[in-house]
């Protein structure tokens, strides 16, 4: 199977279970938003596919191969991480020559052009680059290589608007010439919409969801109106928050619409990804 196989995966920190048996898989060919609150196991279990830790039960398989502390896997997947793991006195360009000698898919002239069209100065060292562009030698790296499993994590840390963007372009005109699978993990939920194929939501060590963003937009909506035809509206359906404002109570529903009784003053929006974020994870999701 070509994915990223997530089997039975469990990690504890003492007394605290930062992941509980989680099972899913990252098919390939699809961008995925991996989203979930600071502290739900995120970045544990992407650290664990990146072989940095290692799970207390339960395995990963990376197109039916063991992941663990196996070299077969090493030009199959590259992890960018919001934690700096590189040499901070080397400068950019030296930087580049030893991803080259370490991957063989490392594409290092594809990886000047991206740096160019960034404005990195590739003769400075890294720690004298800004937050922004560290952050941008990291993505630059991962989109020159050629591997089928690429994870971004928190990839636009520190960068303003018009870089966000121009990597936003960036990773769909190169997904478009290269069909890879990308697993973006970010908070900027709003950012990445547009973009990502499916999410997976997770939370206090457990997955809340996997389905499509069409999916889930289709499904999620909002009910606005005064509080009592609020509750009379919502009695048999599955509510995953409300917001009240003034005497209008807002409600957060994912399930098929029905028709609101005749006279009713009650209004529809469309609940976006933020939101439906936020709700499911208010209170640990239901």
């Amino acid at each position: 199977m070509n994915a990223i196989q997530i089997k039975n995966i469990t990690k504890r920190y003492n007394d605290v279970t930062a992941l509980d048996n989680v099972s899913f898989s990252f098919e390939y060919g699809k961008i995925y938003g991996f989203l979930g609150r600071n502290g739900a196991g995120k970045s544990t279990l992407i650290n664990i596919i990146a072989n940095r830790i290692f799970a207390d039960e339960g395995k990963i398989l990376i197109d039916d191969v063991p992941a663990k502390e196996n070299m077969e896997v090493h030009e199959k997947i590259f992890c960018m991480s919001e934690v700096d793991l590189y040499d901070t006195s080397l400068k950019i360009k030296d930087h580049f020559k030893w991803i080259n000698r370490f991957y063989d898919s490392f594409n290092i002239e594809k990886a000047l052009q991206i740096a160019d069209k960034f404005n990195l100065n590739i003769t400075k060292k890294f720690k004298q680059l800004s937050k922004g562009y560290q952050s941008i030698f990291k993505l630059t790296v991962a989109m020159a290589l050629n591997v089928p499993y690429v994870i971004f994590d928190e990839p636009v840390l520190g960068l303003d608007a018009n870089h966000r963007e121009l990597f936003y372009n960036m990773l769909l005109k190169d997904y478009e010439s290269n069909e890879r699978t990308i697993i973006i993990a970010t908070h900027l939920i709003e950012e990445v919409a547009n973009i990502i194929e499916e999410v997976i939501l997770i939370d206090n060590g457990k997955v809340l969801l996997q389905e499509s963003v069409e999916r889930l937009l289709e499904t999620g909506y909002c009910v606005s109106g005064v509080a009592k035809d609020i509750d009379d509206y919502c009695k048999d359906k599955n509510v995953i928050g409300y917001d009240e404002i003034g005497g209008l109570k807002l409600a957060y529903v994912v399930g098929e619409k029905s028709q609101f009784p005749q006279g009713s003053n009650l209004q529809t929006s469309n609940m976006n990804l933020q939101k439906l974020f936020v709700k499911l994870t208010e209170k640990g999701g239901n």
